[in-house]
């Protein structure tokens, strides 16, 4: 953990670390931290998917927070998914940076009000073109880039979406399966379907365990393997929006 005159973050982890994961990249922790941190960032990590949650009068000592993916449901009841919904509510009104990822874009959206369920469309899972809104102003997240990209190439495994995003949000980008792959809410929101984090070996050995305890068929599986072998993520395009709205440029 790097402490220095740089600005405090929290990474709330609503996964266990994977065997994979746990043994290539020392834990999720340093992939995220990897692709959205900057040197003299300090970092805290809560395991929130285990009920370890950053002390509420502690909030105010962050700069922003991160959301990670989840094999869990956005739209589901369990303590610790009610807890983080209303705990994003406070950081909300206290207009604190919040980045959602996956399940983190979809629980964003859940507890500001919007409407999240399983995608009509059935499981995404791959390389996805995202196509960003035509006509944005030059948006705060964009600020790390010399122009706005008309679409940018991001992997994606996901069951649910979004299928409504909260008042006053805005859609910044979707795809041919997705209708909201990016949203904003105000400058301090940001949900990104996909996942900017992840490098093609990770995805990888997530399809192999979902293939494996038959989540997805395995036909299906080694197709969407396939297809990624000739193909390659815009990441480092989407590491510089994730940090630009991080750091508030």
């Amino acid at each position: 953990m790097k402490i220095a005159n740089g600005k405090r973050n929290a990474l709330l982890l609503a996964l266990r670390d994977s065997d994979y994961v746990k043994k290539v990249y020392g834990g999720y922790f340093n992939v995220f931290v990897d692709a959205f941190g900057e040197e003299g960032d300090q970092w805290d990590s809560f395991r929130v998917v285990d009920g370890q949650f950053p002390d509420m009068q502690e909030l105010h000592k962050y700069h922003g927070f991160v959301i990670t993916g989840s094999p869990y449901d956005a739209h589901g009841n369990e303590s610790w998914v009610l807890r983080l919904c209303i705990l994003i509510q406070t950081l909300d009104a206290m207009e604190k940076k919040v980045l959602g990822i996956c399940f983190g874009h979809q629980v964003l959206c859940r507890a500001l009000g919007g409407k999240v369920g399983r995608a009509f469309s059935g499981w995404d899972i791959g390389l996805r073109q995202v196509k960003i809104v035509e006509g944005l102003p030059s948006y705060h997240l964009f600020g790390g880039l010399k122009e706005i990209p008309s679409s940018l190439s991001l992997i994606e495994c996901h069951q649910d979406e979004v299928w409504e995003v909260p008042v006053g949000a805005e859609v910044i980008a979707s795809s041919e399966k997705t209708g909201v792959e990016m949203f904003s809410l105000g400058e301090h929101i940001l949900g990104i379907q996909g996942h900017p984090e992840y490098s093609k070996d990770i995805l990888y050995n997530l399809i192999d365990r979902l293939a494996n305890n038959n989540t997805i068929e395995k036909q299906f599986a080694q197709q969407t393997k396939s297809r990624m072998k000739v193909a390659e993520p815009d990441r480092k395009t989407w590491e510089k929006i994730c940090r630009s709205f991080l750091k508030g440029r």
